[in-house]
């Protein structure tokens, strides 16, 4: 349970216990309290935006109760359906998520359709809604991914660059001087929220932000899904790469469109 995480050429050297501490015997794992800091904080933004945006607190929690368990199964299925060689014929492994294994895609989706169904319900804005969630959703990214590092997990092939990373596990090393992924992705998503915070000043239509998310977030996973030792595959292709490149390509065609549509009735108007 204990992963020893080096940094060889940095002169850094870690023991890291995966679990935080215990509840009556039972491990509670330190990937779990990241993910729940993770998600405290981006509804502690979404009170805060939801209140700019004149959307009721009472619908925000209504959406967070339906969209986080339903985040959490797609998550889940999405990593088994494309493992299913690891689970074939254990379901009791399959609902064990203790030890990792959500792919943050199939979260994505999750929530994203959740949401979406909510606010068709309720005839709320999407795009407004949209534009909070993708704050949120960065900011439980940027923290989530350092579980990854607590598990010794979602790291990459080998390199030479001076943060190259070693992982041992039960006196076992399994990666040997390889990319940190999983902190590209932490410092892409954090710089990520900066940036759409920044980009609120220029926005022109609810959802905007979201398809600014999309390309942000699909550029970024673009290039580090490509040097992940630990991709999920269909074949001969990175699923999450190609989901990558297609989240880039409808964000940016999404923002791209409905602003030239925009500016055509604009003109018409005058």
């Amino acid at each position: 349970m204990i992963n020893r995480i080096a940094f060889p050429d940095l002169g850094i050297s870690l023991s890291v216990n995966r679990a935080a501490f215990r509840v009556f015997g039972m491990p509670i794992y330190w990937y779990g309290i990241l993910i729940a800091t993770g998600l405290i904080l981006a509804v502690l933004y979404g009170i805060r935006e939801c209140k700019k945006k004149e959307i009721s607190s009472d619908d925000l929690f209504n959406m967070l109760l339906i969209a986080l368990p339903v985040a959490i199964v797609c998550a889940r299925l999405y990593y088994v359906a494309f493992q299913w060689e690891d689970y074939r014929g254990d379901f009791a492994e399959i609902l064990n998520i203790r030890n990792g294994g959500l792919a943050i895609y199939g979260g994505v989706i999750g929530a994203a359709l959740s949401v979406i169904g909510y606010c068709l319900k309720k005839k709320l804005s999407i795009g407004r809604v949209l534009d909070v969630l993708a704050v949120g959703l960065l900011i439980g990214q940027a923290i989530g991914r350092w579980g990854n590092f607590v598990n010794g997990e979602a790291f990459g092939s080998v390199t030479d660059l001076p943060w190259k990373m070693v992982i041992v596990q039960n006196g076992t090393t399994i990666a040997d001087g390889v990319h940190p992924t999983f902190f590209y992705e932490s410092l892409w998503n954090a710089i990520g929220i900066g940036v759409l915070l920044l980009y609120k000043r220029i926005q022109e239509f609810d959802g905007e932000l979201f398809c600014a998310y999309l390309s942000w977030y699909g550029l970024g996973r673009l290039w580090i899904e490509g040097l992940r030792a630990d991709s999920l595959y269909l074949g001969d292709i990175r699923i999450s790469q190609l989901l990558a490149g297609l989240t880039l390509f409808a964000g940016l065609g999404l923002m791209i469109s409905i602003r030239i549509r925009q500016g055509i009735c604009r003109n018409e108007k005058k």
